[in-house]
């Protein structure tokens, strides 16, 4: 597979772009201990999105890895993953934090978990940067789906029906690569929750950039020229910047 593009993510930003049926996306915790927010849509029908319920119900299980589908509601695989260093240390339960996980003081999810990388608290959480990184594609805040969170490690206590987020076990240089089974308009974040970066890099049989490959999109499979433009690497929010916490 060659490498046609490749972008890190910085703290409490994110990134969306079109991944093409056979198209690979490389996902790679850069310092360790970081957790990303992924979703995707059918790039034919934006109503057809990521379902953590059918990923989970069609499989049997709960955590996914190597050799595991993302479906949609519609039981369309959206997604394959082909490669996965962490062994599946990923999460299908909670959805996507937002601003109230950080203002409200009411979120019970941590389990001594090290939040923000010494980090002032976030402002913004995933959905919001999701929100802003679909923007351009018209897409609602509301119909933006539970996500696949990658890397994201979490405790379940079955006999008291309890659940929690815990310090990842992921470590520098850790990585899931996931494969696209149909066209797809994806969009993933470097969750403020750890607030670490990642790494995405989109591979694919032919050769070239991946800008070279989306105007020939444009050019030959899309004459009307519909598709929205590529957001301009990162489509990323910073609503306040990452600022380090005084000693």
């Amino acid at each position: 597979m060659n490498l046609v593009f490749s972008h890190d993510i910085g703290p409490r930003e994110g990134w969306s772009g079109v991944i093409r049926k056979g198209q690979r996306v490389k996902i790679t915790d850069v310092e360790g201990g970081t957790i990303s927010d992924i979703v995707t849509f059918n790039l034919e029908n934006l109503n057809e999105r990521f379902d953590q319920g059918r990923t989970k119900a069609n499989q049997g299980r709960i955590k996914i890895s190597t050799g595991n589908i993302l479906y949609s509601k519609y039981n369309t695989a959206f997604m394959t993953i082909v490669e996965d260093t962490t062994g599946g240390c990923h999460d299908l339960d909670y959805g996507m934090c937002n601003s109230w996980v950080f203002s409200s003081g009411k979120y019970k999810g941590w389990a001594g978990m090290e939040k923000y990388a010494g980090l002032e608290p976030p402002t913004r959480g995933c959905w919001e940067i999701l929100t802003e990184c679909l923007e351009d594609w018209s897409i609602q805040p509301e119909d933006i789906p539970s996500p696949f969170n990658a890397f994201q490690d979490d405790f379940y206590n079955l006999e008291e029906g309890l659940m929690g987020m815990q310090q990842p076990r992921n470590k520098a240089g850790d990585y899931v690569v996931l494969q696209a089974e149909i066209d797809l308009l994806y969009a993933m974040t470097s969750c403020p929750c750890a607030s670490r970066p990642n790494r995405v890099e989109i591979l694919q049989e032919a050769a070239g950039t991946y800008d070279e490959w989306h105007k020939a999109v444009a050019r030959n499979d899309d004459p009307a020229n519909t598709l929205p433009p590529m957001p301009a690497p990162p489509r990323a929010f910073r609503p306040d910047g990452p600022k380090r916490l005084a000693a």
